[in-house]
């Protein structure tokens, strides 16, 4: 069984980016939750087993999530870090 990662890009109602991000985070499939400038309001990076549970994971958690407009999910095809990482908060 393979590991499926993916972002999920949300657009959520004006000001309540604070409050989905942290709704998110407490997911257990989700390693981190940040709120971000653009075309998108946040963004998730989620973890599966399979492209099965990813579908559950989209269809039971997270479209009950209050304030979501819109979301986008990519899936990680490959994935390179920096040598530098980023304290977490």
């Amino acid at each position: 069984m393979v590991e499926v990662q993916a972002f999920i890009l949300f657009k959520v109602n004006s000001g309540m980016e604070k409050e989905v991000s942290k709704q998110l985070a407490d997911l257990e499939e989700v390693q981190e939750a940040s709120i971000t400038y653009g075309e998108y309001d946040v963004i998730a990076k989620v973890t599966v087993n399979d492209l099965h549970l990813l579908e559950d994971f989209l269809a039971d958690k997270i479209r009950k999530v209050q304030s979501v407009v819109l979301t986008s999910t990519m899936i990680i095809a490959q994935e390179f870090r920096g040598k530098k990482q980023r304290p977490t908060k």
